[in-house]
């Protein structure tokens, strides 16, 4: 009978297990609890330890709120905790073969997931690509994202971004750990969906942790979504408001029970948030460790000789239905009215409600879409949120001298065409190879097609994270994006390259910007 498999980390002896293969340790303490005086700063190292170490299952998630609409990206039912702090990692073998490191970094709009979620399992990209693949927890909603530098006194002086410190001390771990694992620290690729897309961003803005890894992958997430020291601040308000007050020292906040800190949580959302500002709690532009907003740093090239991979899914848009039961009856003056209330908000040159609308319309037409107002205004809130971030992210790392790789995803599935589309977080039971998950199965069906798809996918995703071109002989020929051509692969029942798609909508934001 096969001895479990036990690895020396710098912190302590681990023991995890093994199937098919591929050997997995769970829960594994990456930095020290953010407990007591801890709680909203930066994390420390763990605790080392002399006993070894069970990690044969997750270790406890962060403080969320259930949201039941995404129970699939939720872990509402696993015990929550602030001691959440650790990280799960499945590999081929515990070798010095120095394999390529996917690190991945879960989604949930900051407000929920963890990286032992069941779609996130890495055991099927591990063994189809030789690599070791890393998820780990961060803490979130106010624990992570409320920015107390600006308005919580001498005592707060480093509690910005908390977060995002945490997913740095995981990258810091893997660097210091991941070759007793069988990895190579020096090939490190970032990956991530939606917050964790936003995630890193907000990482490739912090000089500190773009050193840390070598690629990123962000998929349905850029850099638009980071917070001014203001905005930090008001939110900050807020939430000391709801507290009673605004308590001033580290002992006071730290004695206060969770659901205390949830329910002001709450409020902060609850104020702050709109079809405008859809999030009030995300990374922030500190001064201190992320410098200035992501983007510019692209612009000035300090990113350029890390390689992207950016994409985003057609109809991102179409998964937020839930949150809002108007949407699929939505009538045409609502819809313009739509329009009327938002663009002001979020462009300066875009035209009145009713023209602006039949010129997005006609983009959408453009390109073979549908155009009932239902269609038009799910495909300009997905071209807002999530395609123009990701066009500018590529666009300016191509201008700055690095190298981008654009894609689309175009998945529907077969009983949700119009209804949910290729929604977003779609692509994610592709990228992980669970098309066949009982969670997934009513997006992907059991169709050869979807198997085909996920298959090209990971092959994309273990190449790039390998050697930096997502390209392989499955797919055509996949050039890196550029200002001109604007190539990109597009991941659908078909995978063909397509230049410049969407490129009316593409065009109306540049107009209206």
């Amino acid at each position: 009978m096969a001895l479990d498999p036990e690895v020396e980390t710098i912190y302590g002896r681990i023991r995890g297990s093994e199937n098919g293969g591929i050997r997995s340790f769970r829960g594994i303490p990456y930095a020290r609890q953010p407990l007591g005086s801890d709680r909203f700063r930066a994390p420390g190292p763990p605790e080392p330890w002399t006993e070894v170490l069970n990690a044969n299952r997750p270790g406890r998630v962060p403080i969320q709120a259930s949201v039941p609409w995404l129970s699939f990206l939720n872990a509402g039912a696993a015990p929550q905790s602030e001691e959440c702090l650790n990280l799960n990692i499945w590999t081929p073998g515990l070798d010095a073969a120095k394999r390529p490191v996917l690190v991945w970094v879960h989604g949930g709009g900051f407000l929920i997931g963890a990286g032992s979620t069941p779609i996130y399992e890495g055991h099927n990209l591990a063994r189809r690509g030789d690599i070791v693949v890393v998820t780990f927890n961060y803490r979130l909603g106010a624990l992570g994202y409320i920015h107390l530098n600006g308005v919580g006194g001498d005592d707060f002086k480093d509690a910005s971004n908390a977060g995002v410190r945490d997913q740095i001390a995981a990258l810091e771990w893997v660097r210091d750990n991941i070759t007793s694992f069988g990895g190579d620290p020096e090939n490190v690729t970032v990956a991530g969906q939606s917050a964790g897309a936003m995630s890193i961003g907000a990482l490739l803005g912090a000089p500190r942790a773009r050193v840390l890894f070598k690629r990123a992958v962000c998929q349905s997430g850029a850099m638009e979504h980071v917070l001014t020291q203001d905005e930090a601040d008001e939110a900050a308000s807020i939430f000391l408001r709801e507290l009673g007050g605004p308590p001033r020292e580290v002992d006071v906040l730290s004695r206060i029970p969770v659901e205390k800190i949830l329910k002001a949580q709450g409020v902060v959302n609850q104020e702050l948030t709109s079809i405008e500002r859809l999030m009030a709690f995300l990374p922030c532009v500190d001064g201190d460790l992320i410098p200035e907003h992501p983007l510019d740093a692209v612009r000035k090239g300090e990113v350029a000789h890390i390689p992207l991979l950016v994409g985003t899914n057609l109809d991102e848009w179409k998964l937020f239905t839930a949150l809002d039961s108007g949407l699929p009856s939505l009538s045409e003056d609502d819809m313009v009215q739509r329009f009327e209330e938002l663009l002001p908000n979020v462009t300066s040159q875009a035209p009145a409600g009713a023209q602006a609308a039949e010129e997005y319309r006609e983009a959408v037409r453009a390109r073979g879409g549908k155009t009932s107002a239902y269609e038009v205004w799910s495909a300009f809130q997905s071209a807002r949120v999530f395609h123009y971030p990701a066009w500018q992210l590529s666009e300016e790392q191509s201008k700055a001298g690095g190298t981008a790789y654009s894609y689309l995803f175009t998945w529907r599935p077969p009983a949700l065409r119009r209804t949910l589309g290729a929604c977003h977080a779609l692509d994610i039971p592709f990228i992980f190879g669970f098309t066949g998950h009982p969670v997934a199965l009513p997006f992907t069906g059991f169709s050869p097609a979807a198997n085909r798809l996920s298959r090209r996918m990971q092959r994309s995703w273990i190449d790039f994270t390998r050697d930096g071109d997502p390209g392989h002989d499955q797919l055509p020929s996949w050039p890196a994006y550029d200002t001109h051509s604007r190539a990109t692969m597009v991941f659908g029942r078909k995978s063909y390259l397509d230049h410049a798609p969407l490129e009316d909508e593409r065009k109306l934001f540049e107009s209206w910007a």
